[in-house]
């Protein structure tokens, strides 16, 4: 229960990030989002996504634009503004300074999980 709460906590710290980073590539629809993270076995629900995506362009780092359908009503293509660029990239800083972190933990731990133990006995 304790490893669930923590990884979900994980994946809600992160997807944020990984929304910018899909959005930066270029226009892009709501539903292929969500492919795109679950393809990165980043599952998200449309409950999660558009509330993200509002707050996103509610703080001035997406922009949308309507585009007509052929196969219903227009859908709504997102990018990145400029202010969201300078966001991402702050945030991708941000993410090689954990990711050495973790990385740097994770060798440290592993050396010293293979090193033999110096206990005397009494």
């Amino acid at each position: 229960m304790i490893a669930e709460n923590t990884q979900t906590q994980m994946r809600k710290g992160i997807l944020e990030y990984c929304v910018l980073l899909i959005i930066s590539r270029g226009e892009i629809y709501a539903s292929d989002i969500i492919a795109e993270l679950k393809q990165a076995k980043l599952l998200v629900v449309e409950g999660t996504l558009y509330p993200l995506l509002t707050r996103l362009k509610n703080n001035g780092l997406l922009s949308y634009n309507w585009v007509e359908s052929t196969s219903g009503p227009p859908r709504k293509y997102y990018t990145l503004t400029e202010t969201g660029r300078a966001i991402l990239k702050q945030l991708d800083g941000t993410w090689e300074e954990l990711a050495y972190a973790i990385d740097t933990s994770r060798k440290v731990t592993d050396q010293q999980s293979k090193e033999p133990t110096n206990q005397t006995e009494s």
